[in-house]
């Protein structure tokens, strides 16, 4: 039987607003990468290009082989690994690297994607305002979506049925933290790689988070294989 999705800390994915950051060029020299990472000019909040030069290349958006007993469409967020795969046909998957808050770091189990947002809205916790009001007061009636907007570009929220996880999949106003531990939110992804996983997933999508102690993770092969640009 499946474990039960075991939240911890309540107090939200994400502490407030982040620092801003400095977009260089990026000094990868894969084509495909640098498109799946360019500047998005179309976006509500035109997004600038994201600066891939120092991410390890394990952490960048692309198909690998992926062994898995679940069902294509799922998604199965491995929080040790720092990467979240997207399930697909024929033992293969997407998968995105992503960074890990405390609170990411808290739970395991299954869950369900109940709402997607664009651009979300993002509002602090009374909590959040107690800690660090000079931070988070400003925003205590929501910050609208934005480039500052420390949710990113897009957000999937989870839920147990009727039940708020106050877990999140969204993206950030800090890159470099992908493929790491962060001190604060839930899974956070590249924003190009958010906009790319929120196109691919509609609501009702299972979710099932492992941990340290996972619940029957998956095996994998490492023979990586970039998407090719026509399929980001």
């Amino acid at each position: 039987m499946a474990s039960a999705f075991v939240p911890v800390g309540l107090a939200g994915c994400v502490s407030g607003p982040q620092q801003p950051y400095e977009v260089r060029t990026p000094a990868h020299h894969n084509a495909a990468f640098l498109s799946m990472y360019d500047e998005r000019p179309d976006e509500r909040h035109p997004l600038p290009a994201t600066d891939i030069s120092e991410v390890d290349t394990r952490f960048l958006r692309q198909e690998v082989n992926y062994r898995t007993s679940e069902a294509p469409g799922t998604i199965v967020v491995d929080t040790s690994a720092r990467y979240l795969y997207l399930v697909r046909e024929n033992g293969r998957a997407i998968r995105y690297g992503i960074g890990v808050g405390k609170q990411g770091m808290s739970w395991r189990g299954r869950a369900a994607v109940a709402r997607k947002a664009e651009w979300p809205r993002w509002t602090p916790t009374a909590a959040m305002i107690a800690r660090e009001p000079e931070r988070n007061a400003p925003w205590a009636g929501g910050m609208p979506g934005g480039v500052d907007n420390p949710l990113g570009a897009r957000a999937l929220y989870l839920y147990q049925g009727n039940r708020d996880t106050l877990y999140r999949i969204h993206g950030t106003t800090e890159p470099w933290s992908i493929g790491k531990a962060v001190s604060s939110g839930c899974i956070r992804l590249f924003n190009q790689d958010i906009i790319d996983l929120y196109s691919r997933v509609p609501i009702g999508t299972t979710v099932v988070v492992l941990n340290r102690n996972p619940i029957a993770e998956p095996q994998l092969d490492e023979t990586d294989a970039p998407l090719p640009p026509d399929d980001i």
